[in-house]
């Protein structure tokens, strides 16, 4: 049976590049830093207020392209 110590030294705490380049986005454009999620079918960005949630959904489009998304965003207050 492996220790903790083990199991956990191999592991990869890295975030995905989805994270880092959605992150660095939203940071870079409004200087708020979101917190994202990626689940299987789509990926969750929360933000703090309504009025950005309207505006990154307006730029879905060009988030996807600029950060090389395929799945689905998901926009929430959170």
């Amino acid at each position: 049976m492996d220790s903790i110590f083990n199991i956990l030294g191999s592991k990869d705490f890295d975030e995905p590049p989805e994270i880092s380049s959605i992150k660095k986005y939203v940071f870079d454009e409004f200087g708020v830093k979101p917190t994202v999620q990626v689940r299987e079918a789509d990926i969750v960005v929360s933000v703090p207020n309504a009025a950005l949630i309207t505006t990154l959904r307006l730029r879905g489009p060009e988030i996807k392209r600029r950060c090389q998304l395929d799945k689905k965003l998901v926009f929430r207050i959170g």
